[in-house]
């Protein structure tokens, strides 16, 4: 019998980490997990230990042997873990706000992985994960590296190509939530909706969509036209899409596409929403604030289902899942970031593509798709494109390459407007952004 799973979490004071136990709990049969550690920073010293007391509230109820250990000691955790997952903020929520607001002075789209925001969410992550990445080399080698941190594909694609780590996979929620969008759209289980899909992370399209095998995409491009029944998430706004640009598009599109399809009407509402202080991370430190004030309860011992509106529904059931696959090799399909592996003719072998993978012991096998339809095949290059310059920018700290990133970004109108974001955005997260304050930094003219 098995000695039981050691887990680690970093960032494991993240509100969503209540998600997370929930899943480990309902998998338990399958999945024999015996330690998951919690980790995070001094910063998120109370949140850890709050959500780690609702943790150990959890497994008592649910019965089951899991022992929740915290700590903030991130290489003592790391030491012989089975897997390792990471769903940590640098800067947290309030480096967020400003990933937002900023870009919206200069009239141009502030989100948190698309754009600008995207773009600084990456330089201040990437440096972070290597740094785990080279602990796990040394602390567990044969563990696996399962990233739920933002933007997901382009840090699946740093582990990727700059640290020896080959075990890694990058998840998303999208995709999960496609489908059980699909399900509720159809009134059927979601156990018979299936969706291929190819593309990047947050620039996926489903080529297909079937239930119990059959393909019903024409039925569900026809029904997505109307906004009241738009597959969308908490954190962006459904707006329902032309059926003639549907129908010429042919493809499921996912809801991050209303940034590079509707880029007008979302900066139009987002500036609408900064006016009333409403941006996005503003109406999460909210929420996290009643969330933090409801795991406190000493008699809560279960995901409160206000944990929904965080937009990050359905973590549990697509991190496990994963893991639960890898581990019992079984060889389902699952939508995952990954080496693309030739499976999508036009994007190089060793970049990260989110697409439909059979799970097995050894990983994610990338199914092949080919071609990606020439309607999409543009867009989907011109952001990995963006996303490599930027993975090279954020580990390099060079200013001319991350000024070429941001201007590259189709949310970004031009070089001028892109250097005027790039700079204040600089001077406002440099506390997180070392490599682009060395002595050696660029001379910015």
């Amino acid at each position: 019998m098995s000695r039981g799973l050691k887990i680690v979490t970093i960032g494991g004071g993240s509100s969503y980490t209540p998600e997370l136990i929930e899943g480990f709990i309902k998998y338990h049969n399958e999945l024999p997990v015996k330690e998951i550690w919690l980790v995070d920073i001094e910063e998120g010293k109370e949140k850890l230990e709050i959500v780690g007391e609702l943790a150990r509230r959890m497994v008592k109820k649910a019965g089951v042997s899991i022992d929740i250990l915290l700590t903030l000691d991130r290489k003592k955790a790391l030491e012989g873990a089975d897997f390792v997952t990471t769903q940590l903020r640098v800067g947290q929520l309030a480096a967020r706000a400003l990933d937002e607001k900023i870009p919206l002075k200069y009239g141009v789209i502030g989100q948190e992985t698309n754009g600008p925001g995207g773009l600084f969410k990456a330089f201040r992550t990437i440096p972070v994960i290597l740094e785990i990445a080279k602990e796990m080399e040394e602390l567990c080698p044969n563990a696996w590296l399962i990233n739920f941190t933002n933007p997901a594909g382009m840090v699946t694609e740093a582990v990727l190509r700059h640290s020896r780590i080959t075990k890694v996979a990058g998840l998303c929620n999208v995709p999960i939530g496609m489908e059980r969008g699909v399900a509720d759209l159809l009134a059927v289980d979601p156990a018979r909706v299936r969706i291929d899909f190819a593309g990047l992370n947050h620039m996926v399209y489903g080529l297909d969509v079937y239930i119990d095998g059959k393909s019903v995409k024409e039925q569900v491009i026809k029904l997505i036209t109307d906004p009241e029944k738009a597959i969308t998430m908490q954190n962006i706004h459904a707006m329902g899409w032309e059926p003639s640009f549907l129908r010429g598009l042919n493809l499921f599109p996912c809801p991050y596409h209303n940034y590079y399809y509707k880029t007008g009407d979302v900066l139009a509402q987002e500036l609408k929403e900064a006016e009333k202080g409403k941006t996005r991370a503003e109406v999460v430190q909210k929420l996290e604030e009643g969330l933090f004030e409801l795991y406190k309860d000493p008699e809560l011992a279960i995901k409160p289902p206000q944990l929904e509106k965080r937009g990050g529904a359905y973590y549990s059931d697509a991190a496990v899942r994963l893991i639960c696959s890898i581990y019992t090799d079984k060889c389902d399909i699952q939508a995952v970031n990954t080496a693309n592996h030739g499976a999508i003719t036009g994007i190089p072998y060793e970049s990260a593509v989110e697409v439909s993978c059979i799970i097995t012991k050894d990983g994610p096998k990338p199914i092949a798709v080919g071609e990606l339809p020439v309607a999409v095949q543009g867009l989907v290059t011109q952001i990995k494109s963006f996303e490599r310059v930027a993975i090279e920018a954020a580990i390099s700290g060079n200013y001319d390459k991350a000024l070429l990133a941001m201007t590259i970004n189709p949310l970004v109108p031009s070089d001028r407007i892109a250097k005027l974001i790039l700079d204040e955005m600089l001077e406002a997260h440099k506390e997180y952004l070392p490599q682009f304050f060395t002595e050696k930094e660029s001379i910015r003219m």
